[in-house]
């Protein structure tokens, strides 16, 4: 979820909003920060609970999915065709098609070629998903949402009235929009022969996030993770409702799947992503070489997903809060009375604190 935009506007109206409200909310302020104005970065370091009640007014309001309506019709007129130009990328009759909406997120459309049967991963803008079924000719079956974040779900809706029979799955923890067949932590959903999904419950970024695993056994080839929020190429997600110790459980969930497994994140942040993993591993020659690639792609509006966990592993730095040499470029040693889970969820918070400084500049 990019956070510039509305968090500003919706501060705007959240100071003129009820003392009971404002109240309420302040109980639940957790630490965060957010980028680009002078004001937002005070409050970024003093920690005022006025983002809070920003955020809690897009995620909780009605507010929120006003402000989605608003950034949808500016992406749309900036970005004609899409942030990115995008490739489908077919494995064994299986086609995977990134849709690029608003300004840097990506809905993917899955398709068996054999049955005309189709899936969509977070379709935030329904108009360009619903171009793209129109335009392969098929079947939306279902949506499967990751979070509720108006980025990842703001179309559930409108795709669910289009295509009646639509099912929208999530967790039921996180208020999906549309939601009708809620998840939990390890969950199939199969369609057709096929198309083989499992769900993996991982919160941190909110509270009922969830990835989706399309099982590459069942069509001879890789699995695809659709990883919304969760992992990026080179990144991981604002822990907006979780603590360190959740998310690193989180990542380890996506740490223990095959080095195989293809990578679709949820947003076009692989730039600036390697640029900071530059900051805290100069010395990785793998993530070198990456980020000469992405600047190549990046340079033509090209879409740099998927990438391998294989390749995650080796330049990720939040999928690698184990490495020595990390721990050295932060400057962080484990106490002689913390476990090793706990130490690693030490460097993880001390990287995504730096993330979030460097986001700011």
């Amino acid at each position: 979820m990019a956070l510039p935009g509305w968090t500003v506007y919706l501060l705007c109206i959240a100071l003129i909003c009820g003392g009971v409200y404002i109240c309420r909310v302040f109980k639940c302020a957790r630490k965060s920060a957010w980028k680009n104005s002078r004001i937002a970065k005070l409050m970024a370091r003093t920690e005022k609970p006025l983002f809070w009640i920003a955020y809690s007014l897009y995620t909780r309001t009605r507010l929120g999915y006003i402000f989605h309506k608003r950034q949808m019709r500016k992406a749309r007129e900036r970005f004609p065709a899409g942030h990115s130009r995008t490739q489908p990328t077919i494995i064994n009759g299986i086609k995977i098609i990134p849709v690029p909406i608003l300004s840097d997120n990506y809905s993917y459309v899955v398709i068996d070629t054999a049955s005309n049967m189709a899936v969509v991963v977070d379709p935030a803008d329904p108009q360009p998903v619903q171009a793209c079924l129109e335009e392969e000719g098929v079947a939306l079956q279902a949506v499967l949402c990751t979070h509720k974040h108006w980025d990842h779900s703001g179309g559930n809706r409108a795709l669910k009235r289009r295509y009646r029979s639509c099912r929208v799955y999530g967790n039921a923890m996180d208020n999906i929009p549309g939601l009708t067949h809620p998840l939990s932590d390890k969950d199939t959903i199969e369609f057709g022969t096929r198309l083989h999904f499992r769900a993996f419950y991982t919160p941190g970024h909110t509270v009922g996030h969830m990835i989706y695993l399309l099982d590459g056994r069942a069509i001879g080839g890789p699995s695809s993770l659709f990883s919304g929020d969760l992992v990026f190429l080179s990144g991981c997600g604002r822990m907006f409702e979780g603590n360190a110790s959740t998310m690193l459980s989180s990542l380890d969930t996506v740490g223990s799947l095959n080095d195989e497994t293809l990578l679709w994140p949820g947003h076009e942040y692989a730039e600036d992503n390697l640029m900071f993993a530059a900051e805290v591993e100069p010395c990785n020659v793998v993530r070198e070489q990456k980020l000469q690639w992405v600047l190549q792609q990046r340079g033509q509006r090209l879409c740099t997903c998927p990438s391998t966990l294989a390749e995650e592993k080796q330049y990720n730095p939040f999928l690698r809060s184990h490495s020595q040499d990390l721990h050295q470029a932060l400057g962080l040693q484990q106490k002689q009375d913390e476990d090793w889970t706990s130490y690693r969820a030490r460097v993880l918070e001390e990287l995504r604190r730096r993330k979030d400084i460097y986001k700011d500049r």
